[in-house]
């Protein structure tokens, strides 16, 4: 039975949502602010935490910052009220490995957070050496990468986007199939998930020339990586 720890200091969100995730088989940890999370996974690692970007004593993203230094590979999924662009691509930046904005349907976040549990339960195959792909270094066995020499501090999907698009490079892959190996063939979210993550690894390894130099956008198909 997979641990969760929901931070949200909501109680007409929490109540109903804790009884709802137990209906589905999870064993579920409530904590109402920041503070009471970090103590919670002092004292026990989840299997996931749901974590409101809006709470009443530390903020949500330095929350997400903390978890993400302290357990690099702990699924986080952000339960937010806001839905500009910015603050999602702040929120991935920050360290989460998905959003989900409220409201929402229960059997959508549950899909959402099934989907993360088997993402950080499959490993990737044994590499006895770090790849060399142009400037880019991939050391599969620790999840690293660096970027002409610099260690990328990248999100889980992040790393795992990359890895997917460096590992083929020269090749345009479809939306669909990154979106499917990346995230999960049983997606409930948009793809402007994809967009996002790609925007956020462009700035990363400093592909920000206009067009990219090295992820490629490929109009109507999807993207390409160059390694140059």
């Amino acid at each position: 039975m997979s641990s969760l720890l929901l931070v949200e200091d909501d109680v007409r969100i929490s109540q109903p949502l804790v009884r709802m995730l137990q209906a589905e088989g999870f064993t579920v940890v409530h904590a109402d602010c920041g503070q009471a999370a970090l103590e919670a996974i002092a004292n026990s690692v989840p299997d996931l935490v749901l974590l409101d970007l809006s709470l009443p004593d530390i903020d949500g993203l330095d929350i997400c910052r903390r978890l993400r230094a302290l357990h690099p590979a702990l699924p986080i999924v952000m339960l937010t009220a806001r839905n500009e662009e910015v603050d999602v691509v702040v929120g991935l930046d920050s360290g989460a490995d998905d959003y989900i904005t409220k409201p929402f349907r229960v059997a959508e976040l549950t899909a959402r957070i099934r989907s993360r549990l088997r993402a950080s339960q499959a490993s990737d195959p044994p590499v006895t050496e770090p790849e060399q792909i142009g400037a880019l270094r991939i050391d599969r066995a620790a999840r690293r990468a660096w970027f002409a020499n610099d260690e990328l501090a990248l999100a889980p999907k992040e790393y795992d986007l990359l890895v997917l698009l460096a590992s083929r490079h020269g090749e345009t892959l479809r939306r669909e199939l990154i979106m499917n190996e990346v995230w999960d063939e049983n997606w409930w979210g948009s793809t402007r998930t994809l967009d996002t993550h790609v925007a956020t690894l462009r700035r990363k390894i400093g592909d920000t020339k206009d067009p990219p130099e090295h992820i490629i956008t490929v109009r109507g198909i999807g993207f390409r990586y160059e390694a140059g």
